[in-house]
């Protein structure tokens, strides 16, 4: 059950000087309304939604050549509707708009490598890549990738080509050479940009040999610009059309001509995880990206200009093009490249006091594993700065909100968000002016009519269901990537419930009006026909110190379903009976008797995707004797092996 007592609240002071609180004065003033507190305004920026977002695009002062002659058309429809016809603008700009001397990029690579570079320094290599692709002809549309680790280059590259309208998509560079072909075969680069390679748990990964398979395989690629990371000059003369970063960039060039293009011009192509089959290539537009970034950043992150924001990300994840849209706030974003635990588990902790890091953000995983490392982060650094740690990946079990308040800082917002890749945003997530609660998400975003229906389809509250949007928002997809009818689209997202974008989570909103994520909806356990969601186990399973990981899946049984559950043991643990029984236990008392796995099984190694993310499905499918359709998208798929065929489930 969600929890009662907050663990942290915002200060009177804190909510006054709130960017939240602002913006409430903004909307008064401009609608002649008197919206009061977070409900208020919550409710009115779901019902009069258009109002909501034409605000919030003033508020946030959008940088547009021409204003939009009407802010929602067709808004009945899902999917269907535009937003913002006839403005001109270009993302890139609105990133770019602060050109001073204060610092917009901090690097920091595992190898020790620093690096800072100024807002003015930013735009001036922003100018520099940006005329060279412009000289190879590249124009508002081509698609341009990078198979890059999480370095400035990245960014600079990203920019520049949305500078010129070019669509940007990215892999980060521990995919296989098939998973980078599934992804960027489907697009057809014009440009790729590649790192000759990346530092990783104190290892040296040479990217050339797969840069050289890769760019073999996709005729589209006109230049393949390699960044010097591993090497100060790598031989790259056996690889096809390629050129050195340094080589490449106009060093005369000091000015950027930023293209005007409509509100839903596409910006970014995300990918699916691609455990069912080829990934699906989701495509979101500039505008939507923009106003909804900024909506996250400015009004439930609470940055300002003095922030510097730190996420642990790869460029393979949405949370790489989340964090970089915090420079339209001008903010000073972290960039970190590496292993986040070597040579040991303070790295980044040590990052966060050098910089002094005032937003720190991660995975659930990652908090879960610090734990287990024994990190203490308020005894041994200096943090005073940090007021917010974020969370996302995965749900955050309770028991990692009693660590971030005991280990790491008492007195921190902590901020669970959940969305996706699938709207490249949130759906719920944290809030500079409401309670945290033990294993809740603060709040819903702002101007997303988010609710939880019950099979029925009706709406319901403290109680579990499916997590939907009633409304349009500016984020939805423009659609999908060859999906020229939008039939995949729409299969995705709008089959389940009528004009309706049903998301896949099993959820519930809370008596706070806050949200519990219990997983995804495909994995949702169902025995005796009792949906029980995994995150339910696995937060049972987390306050054993013996078990590093779980994984709960359903195997179908006599006509039935029985829960499995899979433990990773921490080094020198082994599974006992006597650990069983504490398990089983454990699990009946704090969820109830449905959710005891009828099997509990000790395997060496847990599939994951690329991104971190286990994959219940797949190894579901494995269980029963199934393919499984892409093992190119995981970052492990040898582990499936430890699955198939076991004794333990022949019984």
């Amino acid at each position: 059950m969600p929890a009662t007592n907050a663990l942290w609240s915002p200060t009177a002071k804190q909510i006054e000087q709130s960017n939240i609180h602002r913006f409430i004065k903004h909307v008064n003033k401009a609608r002649g309304l008197k919206l009061a507190d977070y409900p208020t305004l919550y409710d009115w920026s779901v019902d009069q939604h258009e109002a909501f977002w034409a605000e919030l695009w003033d508020f946030c002062d959008v940088k547009a050549s021409k204003r939009w002659d009407q802010v929602l058309q067709d808004g009945h429809k899902m999917p269907g509707a535009t937003w913002f016809t006839g403005a001109r603008l270009n993302f890139a700009e609105n990133l770019l708009r602060f050109r001073d001397h204060r610092p917009a990029l901090l690097f920091r690579g595992e190898d020790k490598l620093q690096a800072e570079y100024s807002f003015a320094e930013l735009y001036s290599e922003v100018a520099k890549v940006a005329h060279a692709l412009k000289q190879l002809g590249v124009k508002p549309g081509d698609r341009v990738a990078g198979f890059m680790p999480n370095l400035p280059q990245t960014v600079v590259a990203m920019l520049a080509a949305t500078s010129l309208g070019a669509v940007w998509s990215s892999c980060s560079p521990d995919f296989g050479v098939q998973g980078v072909l599934d992804r960027f075969s489907q697009i057809e680069p014009k440009v790729l940009f590649a790192a000759d390679g990346y530092y990783y748990a104190g290892k040296t990964i040479d990217s050339l040999a797969r840069i050289a398979d890769i760019a073999a395989q996709l005729p589209s690629i006109e230049k393949l610009v390699i960044i010097p990371y591993l090497d100060a000059n790598p031989d790259i003369d056996h690889l096809p059309r390629a050129i050195n970063w340094l080589d490449f960039a106009d060093n005369s060039a000091n000015q950027i001509t930023f293209a005007q293009l409509p509100f839903d011009h596409p910006l970014y192509i995300m990918f699916s995880s691609g455990t069912t089959g080829v990934p699906k290539c989701i495509v979101h537009s500039a505008g939507g990206t923009l106003l909804q970034h900024l909506k996250e950043h400015v009004l439930h992150g609470d940055l300002t200009r003095q922030d510097r924001l730190f996420y642990f990300t790869t460029c393979g994840w949405m949370m790489w093009n989340w964090l970089v849209s915090a420079l339209a706030v001008g903010t000073t974003v972290a960039l970190y490249d590496g292993s986040p635990f070597h040579p040991n588990a303070n790295v980044l902790w040590d990052y966060a006091e050098d910089e002094n890091i005032t937003i720190f953000g991660t995975s659930a995983k990652y908090l879960s594993a610090l734990e287990k490392a024994g990190g203490n982060p308020a005894k041994t650094h200096e943090i005073d700065n940090l007021k917010t740690v974020l969370s996302t990946g995965s749900p955050l079990l309770p028991e990692s909100y009693d660590y971030v308040y005991r280990a790491i800082k008492a007195d921190i917002r902590l901020s669970s968000i959940s969305g996706g890749t699938d709207i490249i945003s949130c759906f719920a997530l944290g809030n500079p002016v409401l309670p945290v609660y033990r294993g809740e998400l603060q709040s819903r975003g702002l101007g997303m009519a988010v609710a939880i229906y019950n099979d029925d389809g009706r709406p319901v509250c403290q109680e579990k269901g499916e997590l939907v949007c009633t409304k349009p928002f500016p984020s939805m997809p423009i659609g999908f990537w060859n999906d020229d009818d939008g039939s995949k689209y729409r299969a995705a997202y709008f089959e389940r419930f009528d004009n309706t974008w049903c998301h896949g989570d099993y959820a519930e909103l809370t008596e706070h009006d806050g949200v519990v994520i219990y997983g995804r909806s495909d994995t949702v356990l169902n025995p005796g026909g009792v949906r029980i969601g995994t995150a339910e186990i696995y937060r049972q399973v987390e306050t054993c110190p013996e078990v590093m990981e779980s994984m709960a899946v359903g195997q179908d049984w006599e006509g039935d379903v029985r829960v499995v559950l899979f433990v990773r043991m921490q080094p020198k643990q082994t599974l006992s009976p006597e650990l069983i029984d504490r398990l089983k236990a454990r699990i009946r008392e704090g969820a109830s008797p449905r959710h005891v796995p009828a099997k509990i099984i000790e395997v060496t190694d847990i599939p994951r995707t690329v991104s971190g993310k286990i994959v219940e499905l797949a190894v579901r499918n494995v269980i029963h004797g199934l393919p499984v359709k892409n093992k190119d998208a995981l970052a492990n798929p040898e582990a499936l092996k430890l699955f198939e065929n076991l004794p333990a489930l022949q019984s």
